[in-house]
């Protein structure tokens, strides 16, 4: 067993790795966007915990709001956006699988 503690300090900061999956912690700022048009990862899937904050996903040119709480699964291949558009700051846990970084 190995253990994490989550801090949402940096932007963005794996924190745990095995063979079959990776955990990683991301923090945006209001106004503060990752991704784009082109940004995919070709051979894993990304689940992605919104902690806290709130904010809008672009998935393959579909807009999707969410919040505390939601879990989004954004698919191998997919092209995606995550941008927080919120007043407070946007906290998610990211689970690729298989590991990607």
């Amino acid at each position: 067993m190995r253990r994490a503690e989550l801090d949402f300090e940096g932007f963005f900061d794996v924190r745990q790795t095995t063979d079959d999956a990776q955990a990683a912690q991301m923090t945006l700022s209001p106004g503060q966007s990752t991704g784009g048009p082109d940004n995919l990862h070709a051979d894993s899937d990304q689940w992605c915990y919104v902690v806290s904050g709130s904010g809008r996903a672009t998935v393959d040119g579909e807009d999707v709001r969410f919040e505390a709480g939601d879990l989004l699964v954004i698919e191998a291949g997919e092209t995606h956006e995550i941008e927080n558009d919120g007043d407070e700051r946007l906290e998610t846990l990211n689970l690729y699988v298989p590991p990607i970084y």
